[in-house]
């Protein structure tokens, strides 16, 4: 089932592809159960911007199956952005205060680059608190996206994250940890794409009540959740959202970061991402510009020669957990929506509509 952008434009990826449909704040479905309301809270950095929009879609896209799903576009203020991506976010984002007047079933926000250790000293941290607040009361589920899941357990449980030895980026294999809902309908293990310098541990998740869905012996724990309030928060240390070259881009722009200075070791290949050939020729650039570290030398990274060297491991998988999340709200989005409705209703009424 398409997606339907709510009330603004569509990004021009979507737009070109006809994917995804523009509609007006008026549903043309015909009763509450039949759609599912989203906000998609995209705090990424420039680079990754549109990027994110495009992944998000095409997931989500291939995940809503027969069920509508209604889409605007948040970004929090307070993020440091070029005046290109401004300009994209005033054209196909809302005003951030529409949000709290809006009725969302779910909500998605991703994170963003940090500028200091400490999330607290990042200038939207106030605003990103009251999102979650918001959301506790107002959302049947939240999804928190890698640095936007860390904000979330620092916020509501003073869980702090812990830095890595190095970068943590590849593809990994999870495992099933107990049945829930969000994953019943995954296999025992999983690959999913991880992407990041620091994590949360299982056994302060644990502590603090919360529910490890898939976890790896190597890679730490994946997807974990906690009801709060009305809404139930599932958390990615991962990116399920990831397309198949998006791996790539992050070590291409870590490379030349590299070899421009702005940071002392050249980055780790991504794990379980390339074949045999692909880490061969990967390797060989790598001593190449150990030996002559210069901005100049990027000119020769092999990339055609392993873009078809990709493992894309993850897809089914990803489309299958944000399937059963979708499948989760709209059913608890239709009982919501019930429950109200009856309340409204006299007792004959009442049991005239149960019946």
């Amino acid at each position: 089932m398409p997606l339907i952008m709510d009330g603004v434009g569509t990004p021009s990826f979507y737009a070109a592809k006809k994917s995804l449909d523009r509609a007006s704040s008026t549903r043309s479905c015909g009763t509450r159960a039949e759609f599912i309301n989203l906000a998609l809270i995209n705090n990424m950095p420039d680079a990754a911007l549109e990027d994110t929009e495009t992944q998000f879609f095409r997931l989500l896209e291939a995940a809503s199956g027969d069920i509508p799903v209604y889409i605007k576009l948040y970004s929090l203020p307070g993020i440091a952005r070029s005046n290109r991506a401004e300009q994209h976010l005033r054209k196909y984002y809302q005003d951030f205060e529409d949000l709290w007047d809006s009725d969302f079933d779910g909500v998605i926000m991703t994170g963003t680059e940090p500028r200091h250790s400490d999330l607290r000293a990042e200038p939207y941290w106030k605003l990103l608190t009251s999102v979650l607040d918001w959301a506790e009361g107002h959302t049947v589920s939240t999804v928190l996206s890698c640095l936007a899941a860390h904000a979330g357990v620092l916020y509501s449980d003073a869980i702090p994250r812990h830095a890595l030895a190095d970068k943590q980026s590849g593809v990994f294999e999870f495992r099933r940890a107990c049945d829930h809902a969000i994953t019943r309908s995954i296999s025992e293990t999983i690959h999913i794409p991880h992407s990041r310098w620091n994590e949360v541990r299982e056994t302060d998740l644990l502590a603090n009540g919360y529910t490890v869905l898939t976890k790896s012996s190597t890679a730490g724990v994946d997807l974990f959740a906690k009801k709060k309030k009305k809404s139930l928060f599932i958390y990615f240390q991962g990116h399920p959202e990831y397309e198949t070259c998006t791996l790539l881009k992050e070590y291409r722009r870590d490379i030349k970061r590299f070899l421009r200075g702005e940071q002392e070791t050249y980055p780790a290949m991504p794990a379980g991402y390339f074949d045999a050939t692909g880490v061969e020729i990967l390797n060989d650039f790598r001593e190449m510009a150990r030996s002559d570290r210069q901005e100049a030398v990027f000119s020769a990274f092999p990339e055609a020669a392993v873009t078809g060297s990709l493992q894309k491991t993850w897809q089914s998988a990803s489309v299958c957990v944000y399937r059963s999340w979708l499948q989760y709200v709209s059913s608890r989005a239709w009982l919501r929506s019930a429950t109200a409705r009856l309340c409204v209703l006299d007792d004959g009424a009442k049991r005239e509509a149960l019946a």
